[in-house]
This record gives structure tokens, C-alpha cells and sequence, in this order.
């Protein structure tokens, strides 16, 4: 009889994925170090809510006009050299951002930043794929895991800084040079040659697993297209409530519930630690009981944990209000993107190109919505936003699957994960 037993992975795979793990932990270290920093300099340059807001929002605009170039870029110089490249650019937009002097430095170097990340973003997952398929399982999501390791290394790092009221440029020079440093050492160990081709022949069993009431070979293009429009707003679902302790969770602690520099930043270091957890045991639940069942909890956890935390405020509570809405959209993006891989009738990679691109506007548009809100009526209530959130990802988490496709290896039965651009 065969052997059942696991193929050992070569031991040059396995230092791609550390390498690729790495880069992951970097790219969220780098920008969250400069999020405890921003109450800090929204009153240096003395900000309103709104002028914040539209500042922040540079960062994703930045990403939206350079995300489309990343696939060229790979195709041009690898997809791991861009990562690098991506991640130097990055630190060093990240470093200007937390120098301004002005509210136009501020947000063209956070425009400039958001691109590089973007890039980084793209290019990253792109070699975690090749890593993936290597592998001949899903490994993607300890990646995301991991860059939630990173996001809190970097947050703690900020809350530090910025507790110690250590000057922003030595912080963040320091920064950008340690990971910087680590994200090149990383690279020797990627994958070499030029980025493969990628082939992905239809299935007509699983096409549609996640579609009880459409036929599985074929859709109308305009169901196809509002299902992605679904998914795209569970996405941008995730992504508001992502952005919400980003850009506001420093500032309403601080500013409104009067948390020290250091306290304020443990409501960002919460939310993505939680999320850490929810990713870790993200694959094992949608395993289990389906990525539908999966989402619409964390949609209702998020809403309701975040609710309780605005309606009686307190410094624990909202700490704890924005680790459960992390905790609660752990594995919403995964999710969308997934579904969207899956959907027939489009050319491979279009569904996934189409959400991860589009979900960025969840961090174009919420911080100057949530700005304007804030001058309005209080931060507080602009803060709705992320319970409100969580009450759509539970309206529309109906197109998701009911139960988990699994990806497989190239040589396997079924189709490999497309790299995303």
C-alpha cells in the first residue's frame, strides 16, 4: 500500500517560507511603529479631526494608485527583490511622514509610503504563493498571522517611543535601519529564478460550492459581478475596522478618554493582537463549521464587542472593545479573496485582483469620513463605523462558503492559488 505519511519539504523550501515569513513580520513592524506617534503629530502640526483624517487617507490613496503597477514590477525584477525593494521605500516614506512639518509633507510622504507598501504587499503574497505551492498545502495564512506579530512588535516599539517621548526621527531612523536590515538578510534565502507561470485549468465540481442557488458551470456575468460587489464589501468591511484602530484608537484614547501616550497605544496593539489569534485559529474553525458560519460571528462579535465599548466608555473597555472587533474580522479578507478566486466564469486571478484591489478604498475613505464625523459630533460616534462594519459583514457573508476548498499543489487534484497579480 502507498505510504501515507507527509513528503518532507527540502530544507530550501523551508528557509523560503522562514524568508518569506519575515518580510511579512517587517511590513507590518514598519508602519505600525509610527501609529502610537500620530496623536503626537496631529497636535504638533495642529490638526483638526478632518484635516487628520484626509492626511491619513493619503497612505491608501498612495496604495491604490501604485497597486496596480506591482504585477509589472514583479514580472520585471522578481517577485521577492520587490518585496525589499518595497519594504527599504517603504521605511523611508514611514520616516519622513513622522519628520513633517507640514500637513502637505505629511500626507505626500504617507501617499509615497501607502504606494510602497502597497508594492510590498503585492509582491510579498506573490512569493508566499510560489512558496505555497511548493509546500503542496496552504501556508498563506501564517504568513498574514505573522505580519500581526510584526504589526504588534511595531506598535509596542511606538507606544515605547512615544511614552519615553524619544524624538520621532531617532525612532523611526532606527526603525526603518533594523528592519530594513532584516528584510535584506531575508532575501538571500527567497526563492531564486524568474516568477513561473501559472496555470490554472477549471473544475466543474467545485466551481460554484459557495453559490447554493447558481448553476455550476456557467453564471450571467451580472450575478458573477454582484457577488464580487459582495465581497468586495466584506473586504472593505474588514479593512474600516483594521483602519479604525490604525488611525483613530491612539487618538480616542488619548484625546477623549485621557490615556497616557503609552496607554493609547495598546488599543492598536489589541486589535491586532487579537487578530494574530483570530488568523491562528482562523483555518481550524473555517475547517470546521465553513467560512460562511465563521464570518457572519465575527461580524456580530465585532459589532456588539465595539458597541458595549462606545456606549459605557472606559479605557479598558474600549481595549478591550477593539481586540474583539479584531479578533471578530481575523479572517474576513482571506475569506473574500478566496471566495472571489472560486467564482466561474472569469479568467484566473480576476475575482482576486478585483477585491484585493478594491477593498483599499475601506482605508481611502474611512479616515476622512471618520474626521468629519469627529468635528461634527465627536469621535466617539465616528467610531460607529466599526460596529456598523461588523452588522454588514453579517448581512452579506451569505456568498461565502458554507464549507473550506482546499488548495493543492501543483501535480494535485485540484487548482493552485494564483499569485495575485
Amino acid at each position: 500500500m502507498p505510504s501515507t505519511s507527509p513528503q518532507r519539504v527540502p530544507r530550501e523550501y523551508r528557509a523560503a517560507r522562514a524568508a518569506v515569513a519575515v518580510l511579512f513580520l517587517t511590513n507590518g513592524a514598519i508602519f505600525a511603529n509610527l501609529l502610537p506617534r500620530y496623536p503626537q503629530i496631529k497636535a504638533d502640526l495642529g490638526l483638526s479631526n478632518a484635516q487628520y483624517g484626509l492626511a491619513v487617507a493619503a497612505f491608501p490613496s498612495g496604495a491604490m494608485v501604485a497597486g496596480l503597477a506591482a504585477g509589472a514590477l514583479i514580472r520585471r525584477f522578481r517577485s521577492s527583490r520587490v518585496a525589499v525593494a518595497g519594504t527599504l521605500l517603504t521605511s523611508l516614506g514611514v520616516l519622513v511622514a513622522g519628520l513633517a512639518s507640514s500637513w502637505w509633507v505629511l500626507a505626500v510622504s504617507l501617499f509615497f509610503a501607502g504606494g510602497m507598501d502597497a508594492i510590498t504587499d503585492v509582491a510579498q503574497n506573490s512569493h508566499g504563493l510560489r512558496v505555497q505551492r511548493l509546500h503542496g498545502r496552504s501556508i498563506l495564512n501564517s504568513f498574514h498571522a505573522v505580519w500581526s506579530i510584526g504589526a504588534v512588535v511595531g506598535g509596542l516599539m511606538g507606544g515605547l517611543a512615544a511614552g519615553l517621548n524619544l524624538h520621532r526621527g531617532l525612532h523611526l531612523g532606527f526603525s526603518a535601519l533594523l528592519f530594513a536590515g532584516v528584510s535584506l538578510m531575508a532575501l538571500r534565502y527567497t526563492l531564486p529564478g524568474p516568477e513561473p507561470i501559472v496555470t490554472i485549468e477549471p473544475e466543474p465540481e467545485p466551481a460554484a460550492a459557495h453559490l447554493d442557488s447558481v448553476p455550476a458551470r456557467r453564471q450571467p456575468t451580472g450575478r458573477i459581478w454582484l457577488v464580487i460587489a459582495a465581497l468586495v464589501l466584506i473586504a472593505v468591511g474588514g479593512t474600516l475596522v483594521e483602519d479604525a484602530g490604525m488611525t483613530w484608537a491612539a487618538v480616542y484614547l488619548s484625546g477623549t478618554l485621557g490615556a497616557t501616550a503609552a496607554v493609547a497605544s495598546f488599543g492598536f496593539v489589541a486589535l491586532v493582537g487579537a487578530q494574530f489569534m483570530g488568523r491562528m485559529l482562523g483555518d481550524g474553525l473555517v475547517d470546521r463549521f465553513g467560512q460562511r458560519a465563521v464570518a457572519r460571528a465575527g461580524g456580530a462579535t465585532t459589532a456588539l464587542g465595539m458597541s458595549a465599548a462606545l456606549l459605557f466608555p472606559s479605557m479598558p473597555g474600549t481595549i478591550a472593545g477593539f481586540a474583539l472587533a479584531g479578533f471578530g474580522v481575523a479572517t474576513l479578507v482571506p475569506a473574500a479573496m478566496h471566495g472571489a478566486d472560486e467564482l466561474p466564469g472569469l479568467r484566473p486571478g480576476t475575482g482576486l485582483t478585483v477585491v484585493s484591489w478594491l477593498m483599499r478604498l475601506g482605508f481611502l475613505a474611512s479616515p476622512p469620513l471618520v474626521g468629519l464625523v469627529a468635528d461634527a459630533v465627536g469621535l466617539r460616534v465616528g467610531l460607529l463605523v466599526v460596529p456598523l462594519a461588523g452588522t454588514l459583514v453579517v448581512l452579506l457573508s451569505g456568498v461565502l462558503a458554507t464549507v473550506r476548498a482546499t488548495a493543492t499543489a501543483p501535480g494535485g487534484q485540484g487548482p493552485s492559488l494564483p499569485q495575485p497579480h
